[in-house]
C-alpha cells in the first residue's frame, strides 16, 4: 500500500520533472535564437548548448529531489506513521507506539495517540482480566448455571451443568435449549421464565447422570440499558444431600418419640395400674415394680446413648489417647459379653496369633468391641458360633468379628449405621437394645482416625471388620 509520503513525493517529483523539461525545451529554443544575432552559431555549437542545458537541469533536478526527499521524510512521512498505528489500533492491537519527534511540529499529536494507545491496552488487559476471573468464577462454583439468548439459545454454560446432564459446552453452543436433552421439566421452567420474563424459583426433581438429584432452580431474566431484554441465567443448585438430612432429622425425631413413648407409656400404665389399687396384691405389686425397673433401666439406657452420640458430634469430644494391648481390650470385652453369649450357648473363638499396640482410647475401644458383640450375640441364634480376630495390615491394627446370625441385605448394609436403624425391630427392641450402638460405633471409630467396614449375606452371618491406627514408633 502506497503511504501518502510516497505518494506526494512521486506527485513532486513528476510535476518538478515536467516544469524543468518545459523549461530545457524553452531555453534550447529561445536562447540559439537570441544569441545568433550576436554570434555566429552553428549546428554543432547549439546541439552542445542544448546538452549544456539540460544536463545542468538534470543535476538540478536530482539535488532537488534529494532535498525533497529530506524534508518530506522528516515532516510527511510521521503522519504516514500515525495513520499506521491508527489503523493497527483499530485492528485491536494496543501495544502500537508512533515515535515521538519534537522536530515535526505534531508532537502533541504523536503524544496523544501514544496515550490513547496505552490507556487502550490498559483497558483490554483489566476486560481480559475481568473475563478470566468471571470465567473461573463460573467454572468452579458449584452450581449448574446456564445463559439463554432470547431465543433460547445457549450461550453460556459451565462444567457443572454439563456434568449434571452429559452436555459439553463445545457441542451445544448456540443450540436452542430444547434441542440438547434436557429433562422435561428443566425446559417447562426455562419456558415458562422466557415466557414471564420474571425471576422464578422452584425445586424440581430431575433425571442426571447422577440419577434421581433434588434441585432448587433459579432463573433471571438479563436486563440490558435502557430495559432492553437480552436473554435469562438459570442456576441449578444440587439439595440432595439436604434433603437427605431433612429426611434423616424427621426420622430421627419420629425414632427418638417413639422410643421414648414406649417405656413411659409402660411405665404410666403400671404405675396408674398400682395407685388405683394393684398395689394391695404383692405379687401383683413386685411384678409391676420390676417391669417399671426394666422400662426405667431401658429409658436411662437410651438417654445415655442420645447424651453420649450427642457429645461425639461436638467438635470438643476429645479421646484420652494412648498406646493399648488389643489382647487386653478383648479381653475385658469378652468378660462383659459373657453372660448373654452363655445363655443362648454361644460359643465365642478368640484367635490372637500377635498382640499390637494401637493409639486410642482404652474405655472408648472396649465400647465399640462390647457394641459389636452385644449385637453379635443379639442377632445370632442359639448354639453358634462368633469368631473374633485380630490382624495387622499396613499401619492399621484390625478387629475381626463374626457371626452366624441372620445377615443383612444389600439394600440395609448402607443405613445399618444410621441412628435407630434396627434390621431386625422385634429381635433388637426385645433385647433392650436402642438402635444408637452402630451409630455410637461409627462415631468412635473415625473419632479414632479409623474406618469401618461390614461384608454380610442374609442367613449366613455378618463380618465387621474395625481398623484402629497403630502406635507409630
Amino acid at each position: 500500500m502506497k503511504t501518502f509520503y510516497s505518494r506526494l513525493l512521486f506527485v513532486f517529483a513528476v510535476l518538478y520533472a515536467v516544469m524543468l523539461v518545459t523549461l530545457g525545451i524553452v531555453l534550447g529554443q529561445l536562447f540559439p535564437i537570441v544569441l545568433k544575432e550576436q554570434v555566429d552559431f552553428d549546428s554543432t555549437d547549439v546541439s552542445l548548448f542544448n546538452l549544456l542545458v539540460f544536463g545542468t537541469l538534470a543535476v538540478f533536478y536530482l539535488v532537488s529531489l534529494l532535498i525533497a526527499r529530506i524534508v518530506l521524510a522528516r515532516y510527511i512521512k510521521p503522519i504516514d506513521d500515525i495513520s499506521y498505528t491508527a489503523i493497527q489500533l483499530a485492528d485491536g492491537d494496543y501495544s502500537a507506539r508512533v515515535f515521538e519527534d519534537e522536530l515535526t511540529g505534531i508532537t502533541p499529536l504523536t503524544h496523544s495517540l501514544n496515550v490513547l494507545a496505552r490507556n487502550l491496552q490498559e483497558m483490554s488487559q483489566l476486560r481480559e482480566s475481568e473475563q478470566e476471573r468471571l470465567k473461573t468464577l463460573i467454572e468452579t462454583m458449584g452450581s449448574g448455571l446456564i445463559v439463554l439468548g432470547r431465543s433460547g439459545n445457549i450461550s453460556i454454560m459451565n462444567k457443572t451443568f454439563g456434568g449434571l446432564f452429559g452436555l459439553q459446552f463445545d457441542e451445544v453452543r448456540a443450540q436452542n435449549y430444547q434441542d440438547v436433552g434436557l429433562p422435561k421439566d428443566l425446559q417447562a421452567f426455562a419456558y415458562n421464565l422466557l415466557l414471564t420474563e420474571m425471576p422464578t424459583r422452584q425445586q424440581l426433581k430431575l433425571q442426571t447422570t447422577k440419577g434421581i438429584r433434588y434441585t432448587e432452580c433459579y432463573g433471571a431474566p438479563i436486563i440490558g440499558e435502557y430495559g432492553k431484554w437480552l436473554g435469562m441465567v438459570i442456576v441449578i443448585h444440587d439439595i440432595t444431600e439436604l434433603k437427605r438430612l431433612e429426611k434423616v432429622r424427621q426420622d430421627f425425631v419420629a425414632n427418638v418419640s417413639h422410643e421414648l413413648k414406649t417405656p413411659v407409656t409402660s411405665i404410666k400404665g403400671f404405675t396408674e395400674t398400682l395407685l388405683y389399687g394393684a398395689y394391695q396384691k404383692e405379687e401383683t405389686l413386685l411384678e409391676f415394680l420390676e417391669i417399671i425397673k426394666l422400662e426405667s433401666d431401658r429409658l436411662q439406657l437410651l438417654i445415655n446413648d442420645l447424651l453420649d452420640l450427642s457429645k461425639m458430634e461436638q467438635h470438643e469430644f476429645h479421646l484420652q489417647r494412648a498406646a493399648v494391648s488389643i489382647d487386653m481390650v478383648i479381653g475385658r470385652a469378652l468378660q462383659l459379653t459373657k453372660q448373654s453369649a452363655e445363655d443362648k450357648a454361644i460359643t465365642m473363638e478368640y484367635n490372637l496369633e500377635q498382640d499390637l499396640l494401637i493409639q486410642g482410647d482404652e474405655n472408648r475401644l472396649l465400647q465399640i468391641i462390647v457394641n459389636l458383640l452385644s449385637n453379635a450375640i443379639t442377632y445370632s441364634s442359639d448354639q453358634t458360633i462368633i469368631e473374633i480376630a485380630v490382624e495387622k495390615q499396613q499401619s492399621y491394627g484390625v478387629f475381626i468379628i463374626r457371626d452366624q446370625g441372620i445377615g443383612i441385605s444389600k439394600e440395609e448394609l448402607p443405613r445399618i449405621f444410621e441412628r435407630f436403624y434396627r434390621v431386625d425391630k422385634a429381635r433388637s427392641r426385645n433385647s433392650g437394645g436402642t438402635g444408637l450402638g452402630l451409630a455410637i460405633v461409627k462415631h468412635l471409630v473415625e473419632a479414632h482416625m479409623g474406618k469401618i467396614e461390614v461384608d454380610s449375606e442374609p442367613g449366613k452371618g455378618t463380618t465387621f471388620h474395625v481398623f484402629i491406627p497403630l502406635v507409630t514408633t
